[in-house]
């Protein structure tokens, strides 16, 4: 269960990293098809590292345990394939699926770009503070 729930996060963390990748391009003024080509490419070498330095420490606990941390060491490196697969190859397929047959692509959605309004003063962004009742 514990490489289950590590090769889930790893999964995440690279969908993470991806989508944060698209919208740091979408910040920088690029149009959405480039944004997300330069971001899945530019997420590529951070996700290709992280995973196989992981990959590796699982591969060093397949070679060096026994019984139960051997089976961790297999279920985790099979996940972490798998999560790699997915989130570059599988996610990056159906996103040019999905967004690449319209021929003029106007916006992507993939989560709010937070901006402060214009006409807002930097004092009026911040939010409130709430303050504790007093003791009796």
């Amino acid at each position: 269960m514990a490489a289950m729930a590590l090769a889930l996060g790893m999964a995440i963390d690279s969908n993470v990293l991806i989508n944060e990748r698209v919208r740091e391009e979408l910040r920088g003024g690029a149009s959405p098809q480039a944004a997300i080509q330069i971001g899945y490419d530019r997420a590529w070498a951070t996700i290709f590292d992280s995973n196989i330095t992981t990959l590796i420490a699982g591969l060093a606990l397949l070679a060096f345990g026994s019984g139960p941390v051997r089976g961790f060491a297999v279920v985790h490196c099979i996940g972490i394939l798998t999560s790699m697969f997915s989130a570059v190859f599988f996610s990056r397929g159906l996103v040019n699926l999905w967004y690449g047959r319209q021929k003029k692509l106007k916006s992507v959605s993939i989560g709010t770009i937070w901006r402060a309004a214009p006409d807002a003063d930097a004092e009026g962004a911040k939010p409130a503070r709430k303050s504790l009742p007093s003791a009796p």
